[in-house]
Parts: C-alpha cells; structure tokens; sequence
C-alpha cells in the first residue's frame, strides 16, 4: 500500500506573524462566543479557472480558527488555534468553543483574477 509522511518541520510552510496578520485581514471571518457549533457549506462553489468551462467549481473552502480556546470534535484536543477544510456539501466541522473564537473562511490561490463564485456557510449553534 502506498503511504504519503508528512514531517512537522521538513514539509512545513512557515506563516509568519507578518503572514498571519495578512491572512486574518483577507479572509472573511465571524466571532463563535462559548458553546457548540455545527459549521458547513450552505451553497455556493469556487472555481479558480472560470474560462475554462470544462472545470465546474467546487463546493470547498479553508478555515482558520484562532483567538480562544476551542475543541475541534473531530480530533477532541483543546487548542487555541487551527486549520480546517470543508470539503463537499456534506462535510461538517463541530467545534465546543470554551472561549470567544474567530472562525476564518478563505481560499488559496496563485491567481485571483480568474476566480469566481462563493460559498456560504451556515453556523448552527447547538442549544
């Protein structure tokens, strides 16, 4: 069976604060007070090349979870800051936010000017 390792420091693509700061003032973002939550692509897709109508978009999108402290539940590690991916309509992210948290959706791209569309998460908050 092939395998893929990926090292923590070799294979690692450093975010300076400087790069940080870029990023959280790029993306899109809302603040998550205390309590659980239910994240997914409502609608909507990205395509990143919109003249090429033989590639339609795709429904995804990059989170960055940073500010307090949280519980992503599919790993159950409390942490103060993270990256996760929604992939498809039926991916799911559930956080338990313990503090006030600042839920991040961007893309990545090399090229923005070709790029359309949008996607639209809901946020439920379990009661």
């Amino acid at each position: 069976m092939p395998r893929l390792t990926i090292d923590s420091q070799k294979d690692c693509y450093v975010l300076d604060e400087n790069k940080i700061n870029a990023l959280q003032n790029t993306a899109n973002s809302i603040k998550l007070e205390p309590g659980t939550y239910v994240v997914r692509i409502n609608q909507g897709a990205f395509n990143y090349w919109s003249e090429k109508q033989e590639f339609p978009g795709e429904p995804w999108v990059l989170l960055w979870i940073y500010g307090g402290k949280f519980i992503n539940k599919k790993t159950n590690i409390e942490v103060g800051c993270t990256w996760s991916s929604l992939n498809g309509f039926d991916d799911t992210v559930t956080l338990e936010v313990l503090e006030t948290t600042t839920l991040c959706g961007l893309f990545f791209d090399t090229y923005a000017q070709d790029n359309t569309g949008a996607v639209t998460l809901s946020i439920l908050k379990d009661e």
